[in-house]
């Protein structure tokens, strides 16, 4: 069973997004592109941690799948790669925007292929589903505005 408070912050870990969205409907033309650009770290920064995440997996569980490790990395190099438009002048943020929302939204594929076939897993297997679905969503729709 998922612990009570891990659910609770979990879920206060989309209140970010949804003010960095709120700022962006109502927060006028001066504060439109700092919101944007916050809504893509937020979504950098937490892709990244799912990184580390899967990191952790990989050592805390008996026999992991090989793939872990690179699989473990991939977050924060795809964050990196959406990052680099910014640095060059290129369009940006919205299609790295797009890019990490289909990536937050797809990451539960991964847990589901680390923890297949172990016990004790189903309550966390839920809730990230619902965390990457929630902060894809809520990052493809800051993409969007």
């Amino acid at each position: 069973m998922m612990n009570g408070s891990a659910r609770l912050l979990g879920y206060s870990g989309l209140l970010p997004q949804m003010a960095a969205i709120g700022t962006m409907l109502t927060g006028g033309p001066e504060l439109y592109w700092t919101a944007m650009a916050v809504a893509y770290g937020y979504a950098a920064f937490i892709f990244s941690f799912l990184g580390g995440v899967w990191w952790g997996l990989g050592l805390a569980i008996a026999q992991p799948p090989r793939w872990i490790f690179v699989a473990a990395v991939m977050p924060s190099l795809i964050a990196l790669a959406t990052y680099l438009p910014w640095v060059l002048g290129w369009d940006w943020p919205r299609p790295s925007l797009m890019i990490l929302a289909v990536a937050l939204i797809a990451s539960p594929l991964v847990d589901r292929l680390i923890v297949r076939g172990r016990e004790g897993f189903g309550g966390w297997l839920q809730l990230r589903w619902h965390l990457s679905i929630g902060l894809g969503g809520l990052t493809l729709l800051a993409g969007l505005l």
